[in-house]
């Protein structure tokens, strides 16, 4: 029989007190090493001084109680955030604080419901919005770019060189790449200091101005949608996320005749994590309709591993679940959201289509484009579609692998998806939405002509 070691008891040498502001605290060492060993409070652990802050007690409990239980109490929602995060900085354990109230896992994607909104200087609508992993939000809007810090209070507001700013892409909290659609480069932001760090242009053969059409990144790389100013030529430079000197050249098309295909520059670019991959997609509006092409690069060896060509109800907008293994769009046409396996993408032909419609399979009625200015992205297991002012979130519905002969599973096995609409009776309807964003625990809407932001969260306790 194995016999069970006692838990160890404390010790006089391992219990610590901490007198904070009069009133005194006792807990461990261990408990106050886990806020880092440059913090104040492992800094106390290990002193055998007299140990007194002067500080509000108060606030010390609730900090204690992270450190205890990784988490704070819901007593919490009766204090200011703002005294509390002074708080955590001076003990130098914002990061705790952060990861405690805006880490992504939190989100309830059917828990969201709008909470708040974010006004914005001037009159100018949100014309693009990007985020880092904890909830820091840069927002561009006209000519200006704001920045928001992980609690959501405004930090600065800066004036850009473009007229507008079409792209932006969080680099870091207080660093941005932008670019616009009708001015040259892309510029490398400090919205700190309100500089430009860096412009990054692309060579083309005309010489010529490269515009930017659209950013993306990994963890190592930055990606950007170059077209030149004549729009007789276009292409994707690959920089490195760190140095920003470039990587590679891909996707290079110089433009001759009525090559529609080569003519259509990327927009929208998405690391595809799970298997390496950039997706660039694009599309052009002509007198037979609108068509386009969906990519898959391998920026390793510049090739193109899948392509898939759209002629017919082709997307309005499009994204990748690497949880679902799936490419999501919205048709222009029909304004149903469809749904393509990945894995199935390498038997995908050109005369075949690969596309599973997901709502109603309505008609086209008048040549009507209802999907028009709709947008979709993914997150974690679930897909977010709005459709006007309301929001479509789609999850699948697990049912079982189907096997093949040989045991492994059958990918042509039709996926079950189903629909709800987001949010209370009160936030649907309203203005088109035209962005949709996750950074946190949070999702970011913005609306046309509304010069604010929409704050979308569950309803877990605290803040």
């Amino acid at each position: 029989m194995q016999c069970l070691k006692p838990e160890p008891e404390l010790t006089t040498t391992n219990v610590v007190t901490i007198n904070v502001g009069g009133e005194n605290f006792q807990t461990t060492k261990q408990t106050l090493t886990q806020a880092g060993p440059n913090s104040l409070l492992s800094q106390l652990a290990e002193t055998t001084s007299d140990r007194f802050v002067d500080r509000d007690p108060v606030y010390f409990s609730l900090l204690l109680s992270l450190l205890r239980t990784g988490a704070l109490p819901s007593k919490v929602k009766d204090f200011d955030l703002r005294d509390l995060i002074e708080e955590s900085r001076y003990y130098g354990i914002e990061s705790l604080l952060t990861n405690s109230l805006t880490n992504p896992s939190q989100l309830d994607a059917f828990a969201l419901q709008k909470s708040s909104i974010l006004p914005l200087n001037g009159r100018d609508s949100p014309s693009a919005v990007a985020t880092t992993p904890f909830g820091s939000l840069h927002v561009s809007h006209g000519s200006k770019i704001t920045s928001f810090d992980w609690s959501l209070t405004r930090k600065s507001t800066v004036l850009t060189q473009f007229p507008a700013v079409d792209s932006l892409l969080a680099i870091s909290p207080d660093t941005a790449a932008a670019g616009a659609t009708d001015f040259s480069g892309l510029q490398i932001l400090d919205l700190q200091n309100g500089s430009v760090k860096q412009t990054l242009n692309w060579e083309n053969a005309t010489r010529s101005g490269s515009t930017v059409q659209a950013i993306g990144s990994s963890g190592e790389f930055l990606f950007t949608s170059f077209e030149s100013s004549r729009r007789n030529s276009n292409s994707i430079m690959v920089y490195d996320l760190n140095t920003l000197n470039p990587v590679t050249e891909i996707g290079h098309n110089e433009i001759f005749g009525a090559d529609i295909d080569s003519a259509i520059p990327a927009t929208k670019l998405r690391w595809v994590s799970k298997y390496g991959l950039v997706m660039a997609s694009g599309s052009h509006s002509g007198l037979s309709g609108v068509s386009g092409n969906i990519r898959f690069w391998d920026i390793r060896s510049g090739n193109v591993v899948f392509e898939l060509k759209e002629k017919t109800d082709c997307f309005s907008d499009i994204c990748v679940s690497d949880n679902l293994n799936a490419v999501f769009k919205v048709g222009v046409n029909s304004g149903e959201v469809f749904y393509t396996d990945f894995r199935s993408l390498g038997s995908v032909n050109g005369n075949s289509n690969p596309w599973i419609c997901l709502g109603d399979k309505r008609k086209i009625i008048n040549g009507k484009k209802e999907g028009f200015g709709c947008k979709i992205e993914s997150h974690g297991n679930q897909v977010f579609c709005s459709k006007g002012g309301d929001i479509e979130l789609w999850s699948e519905v697990v049912m079982g692998s189907a096997k093949t002969s040989n045991g492994s599973e059958d990918q042509s096995t039709k996926r079950d998806f189903k629909k709800n609409m987001m949010g209370r009776v009160k936030d649907m309807g309203g203005s088109r939405i035209t962005n949709l964003a996750f950074g946190g625990n949070k999702m970011f809407v913005t609306r046309k002509d509304q010069q604010v932001i929409e704050i979308w969260k569950g309803s877990a306790r605290g803040f």
